[in-house]
């Protein structure tokens, strides 16, 4: 094709070619999407219904569920009907949204993060301050700026991504639209726009990645200087699964997205996508509720 205008369809990657395998494919999927659903809906019907959870730290435990819930369902779904159709075809409009909600929810997955952090920041840094810093219009305006933040991001490198000529075919070697593979698709005289489209998610990135590192930085300081083992243990388990979650989500998509092309292969690639996309909106749910005495009794009151 000579460029991406001739495109109607793309190819995702089939995860294998016997139906046995398909099938199995289908019900691994379909397990990990359900515990998402799961978990992720508990959640956000625990902190809606239980009045006690209504704290800043909920309300973005909420948000954050609900883009965990989204971002899942962007790619997972439509793999398991390839799987159980036998086909691999996604349509151009419907890649082109793929990429834009992946980037959306995600971007603002990130944010909301460096807002999670900036909060559990206020909360044992400046506890006295706390009622005044988070306000329920601070938390609102926060938690807007964090989608808004996704939203523009998406904008910005769908547009970008999709206005490059693709001359190199439609077969894309991932199991959803992702924007590395999409990119080796592209014509070879389309570098520096590939280049702009790194530098933009990069700044969003690292300039989140810079707040969050300088947030537990000073949350650490104030930690270890206080007196009490008990107070010492809370505080932690107010920041450990916070920690956790931003730790699997930034290893995980930096690897994904800025890993050298000489270690690049199908496999690793598959592997790297599965552990970005898929694992941490199943596994967050299990992560914040583990260690939290109020959530987990909220959810054995619901």
């Amino acid at each position: 094709m000579s460029n991406s205008s001739s495109c109607n369809k793309f190819l995702l990657l089939g995860f294998a070619d016997s139906r046995e395998l398909q099938l199995l494919h289908f019900s691994l999927f379909l397990g990990i999407y359900l515990a998402a659903l799961l978990g992720n809906g508990l959640i956000i019907t625990a902190i809606a219904c239980d009045h006690r959870l209504h704290t800043p730290m909920y309300f973005f435990l909420l948000n954050l569920s609900v883009l965990d819930l989204g971002s899942i369902s962007t790619t997972v779904p439509k793999s398991m009907a390839n799987s159980l159709r036998d086909t691999r075809a996604i349509s151009y409009s419907g890649c082109a949204a793929q990429v834009f909600l992946i980037f959306f929810l995600l971007g603002g997955e990130y944010s909301l993060l460096t807002v999670m952090a900036y909060d559990r920041y206020v909360a044992i840094c400046k506890p006295l301050h706390y009622g005044t810093i988070m306000g329920s219009r601070a938390c609102v305006e926060m938690a807007a700026a964090a989608w808004a933040g996704g939203f523009f991001n998406a904008l910005l490198q769908t547009a970008n991504t999709f206005s490059i000529p693709l001359c190199q075919g439609n077969t894309v070697e991932q199991f959803f639209c992702e924007v590395p593979q999409i990119l080796k698709l592209s014509c070879a005289d389309s570098y520096l726009r590939e280049l702009g489209l790194l530098m933009a998610g990069a700044c969003l990135v690292f300039g989140c990645f810079i707040c969050i590192v300088v947030s537990y930085v000073q949350i650490f300081t104030v930690v270890l200087r206080i007196p009490s083992e008990q107070g010492r243990h809370k505080a932690f388990s107010m920041c450990l699964p916070h920690l956790a979650v931003v730790s699997l989500f930034i290893s995980t998509g930096m690897f994904a997205y800025l890993k050298p092309p000489s270690i690049s292969s199908p496999v690793l690639d598959l592997v790297v996508a599965v552990l970005y996309a898929v694992v941490p909106p199943a596994v967050n749910p299990l992560i914040y509720s583990v260690r939290n005495k109020e959530l987990k009794d909220a959810l054995r009151k619901l």
